[in-house]
């Protein structure tokens, strides 16, 4: 008997482990070979289910985390999806590949040009990056799923308030060593519903608030 591959090794050893059950998320994460979207010096950590260190102090999700990410916004063809973080490209890749329309936002212009070329390179080149603040880039429109990559230590609405009637919206809230995964969906226009997911950790959002800290 052939060895598993590294990639099949991830998706049945680590992503399937961790309560990702769904079999569409489980074969979107096989068309998409992580290690075209890890940085070169970090190959070997491409298949491990561990964070990878980005230019500008980021990190690339832990496969099991994308995995609950793609399980609870159930993307899908024709889906209009927002991405707050794209990185290295790899959850945006993830997103496209189940068919969704993707509009990626990165702060940082190395990352948005990294996941642009990552993307093309793979064949994807009808993904919008764009070099902008996420939390200052709201245009008025409305999305099917919306995935938050980075943590936001004091949980706003202003995601939930994008999404389309129907929508949902993968966030994680809270800081160090505790932060909530959460799935919100909205209802209607004046009414959201918020679901507690996992709990893990991951590196916030750059400009996001964070709570007050008192002095005595």
């Amino acid at each position: 008997m052939q060895p598993a591959k590294p990639l099949e090794q991830m998706v049945e050893q680590q992503v399937r482990a961790w309560e990702v059950l769904d079999a569409r998320v489980l074969g979107t994460l096989r068309q998409v070979p992580r290690e075209l979207f890890v940085p070169p010096a970090q190959r070997f950590r491409a298949y491990v289910d561990a964070e990878v260190p980005l230019p500008e102090g980021q990190h690339m999700l832990r496969p099991s985390v994308v995995g609950r990410l793609l399980q609870a916004l159930e993307p899908g063809p024709g889906v209009r999806a927002l991405e707050v973080g794209a990185g290295s490209g790899f959850v945006t890749a993830c997103l496209r590949a189940a068919g969704a329309r993707v509009r990626s936002l990165e702060l940082y212009a190395a990352l948005a040009d990294l996941a642009a070329r990552n993307l093309a390179a793979f064949g994807m080149s009808d993904v919008e990056i764009v070099t902008a603040d996420a939390l200052n880039a709201d245009t008025g429109e409305r999305y099917d799923v919306i995935a938050v990559t980075g943590s936001l230590p004091l949980y706003d609405a202003r995601f939930e308030r994008q999404l389309a009637i129907g929508g949902r919206l993968f966030v994680v809230a809270g800081e160090a060593p505790v932060m909530e995964a959460r799935l919100v969906r909205r209802i209607s226009e004046t009414v959201w519903a918020t679901d507690s997911l996992f709990e893990t950790v991951i590196d916030p959002l750059v400009n996001a608030p964070r709570p007050a800290r008192f002095s005595f």
